[in-house]
């Protein structure tokens, strides 16, 4: 299940592993969004296997629940709150046009 998450994490340049009813996904979309990056979404209260997909990450954030859990070029970032310090401390659009999510 590692590798199904390392993979679908790969796929798009921000990937963003959260759940449909998640207000800190939604504050990270909305943030996204606002900086013209376009990214994906996988809910994990949607996925048939999104019970399986919620372990990988537990472990890999370190927290329960894991999400948001965001990926930028294919690199964990972390939850809402690595976010908004990278955007906070000015290196979330650096990273960003490192991932190729940003142009300008």
């Amino acid at each position: 299940m590692a590798d199904r998450v390392t993979n679908l994490a790969s796929q798009r340049a921000v990937v963003i592993f959260g759940a449909s009813n998640c207000c800190m996904c939604h504050v990270v979309n909305t943030l996204f969004t606002e900086l013209g990056v376009s990214w994906t979404v996988h809910e994990l209260d949607k996925d048939p296997r999104g019970k399986d997909v919620e372990r990988v990450l537990v472990g890999m954030v370190g927290r329960n629940p894991p999400a948001p859990a965001v990926f930028i070029g294919g690199r964990l970032v972390g939850t809402t709150d690595q976010v908004m310090m990278l955007h906070v401390g000015g290196q979330l659009v650096l990273l960003l046009r490192q991932a190729g999510a940003l142009w300008l």
